[in-house]
């Protein structure tokens, strides 16, 4: 037990130096293994693998980059995941069946899309206590997001077909959107004028006018699209297609397909390193996370990872 104890605590102590140093890391929750691999986004190598629930799928990364934010399915439960120490070290009552997670740009909350109460549960991240959750009108949010000013939050509501806005001040949901049958990933521009949101069954992505909160662009994407990230320069935005294994990139002047790019099976979630380099898509099924160089639009890696890769973060 004692050398169990020093080696977590040296492997806790590389890891911090490497934070001080290395490239941003890749967070990638392993829904079937129970756990978090830590990829290096420099050397695209997993640096550390840690426990995280029973079955970890949506996550953020806290302001400092200290603790990850982990929806725990089986036990209904936000997992607080502390880096240093390398174990789940608090759970957040959330209600049944969460799924996706995201943070508020200013830092303030952490929230998670509740599937069976309808719900998104709001966790401050100051205190660490959930204090408050937003019922939505649209059935079995899937993924919540905030707009780059953190004013609003959207759910995608995976049986209503439709986007669920809530304004985050007055607590309430303010309006909603027609979108295609299963929404599930969504992404703003970086200048939050725009909003991209994959549509599963209708093989769809549609783009949304934010001011307008209107329907401005229909975009064929692949099988299954789902999960959705925008480039940091806000011109290219990248939608995963689950059942043809591949990426689409979209030109966000013309909102036209410009790639598509091969990937692992069932690529679900991904993220993009701040610079905009390099996308890291979470295969599912080859229990793999695909990087692609976004300069070239080509896969240049596939990284083992733990049992269905359920997403990405990078911090």
């Amino acid at each position: 037990m004692i050398m169990k104890t020093l080696a977590g605590t040296l492997a806790g102590a590389l890891f911090l130096a490497a934070h001080v140093v290395a490239a941003p890391f890749a967070y990638v929750p392993n829904e079937k293994s129970g756990t978090l691999s830590i990829i290096d986004t420099e050397t695209d190598t997993v640096l550390r693998t840690v426990p995280a629930g029973d079955k970890p799928r949506g996550l953020a990364v806290s302001p400092d980059g200290r603790r990850i934010y982990v929806s725990d399915q089986p036990k209904n439960a936000l997992a607080v995941v502390d880096l240093d120490a390398g174990k789940v070290v608090e759970l957040i009552d959330l209600g049944e069946s969460p799924e996706g997670v995201a943070i508020s740009p200013d830092g303030r909350y952490v929230v998670a899309a509740v599937e069976v109460s309808n719900s998104v549960a709001f966790v401050d991240t100051a205190t660490g206590k959930r204090t408050f959750s937003i019922k939505v009108k649209g059935k079995n949010p899937e993924h919540a997001i905030f707009s780059p000013d953190s004013r609003w939050m959207v759910a995608s509501a995976e049986e209503a077909d439709q986007i669920d806005i809530v304004d985050v001040n007055t607590r309430k949901q303010v309006a909603q959107v027609q979108v295609g049958s299963r929404p599930r990933g969504m992404a703003f521009t970086p200048d939050g004028s725009r909003l991209y949101v994959a549509c599963e069954l209708a093989n769809t992505t549609y783009a949304i006018d934010w001011a307008a909160r209107t329907v401005v662009a229909k975009i064929a994407t692949g099988n299954y699209s789902n999960g959705v990230t925008m480039h940091p320069d806000g011109k290219r935005v990248y939608v995963s297609n689950g059942k043809d294994a591949t990426v689409s990139v979209i030109d966000t002047t013309s909102n036209v397909v410009l790639a598509t790019i091969p990937v692992g099976k069932r690529p679900w979630n991904m993220a993009i390193t701040p610079d905009g380099a390099k996308l890291y898509v979470a295969n599912g099924r080859s229990n793999s996370v695909s990087v692609i160089d976004t300069a070239t639009n080509r896969k240049v890696k596939d990284v083992a990872v733990g049992e269905m890769p359920w997403g990405v973060v990078i911090h």
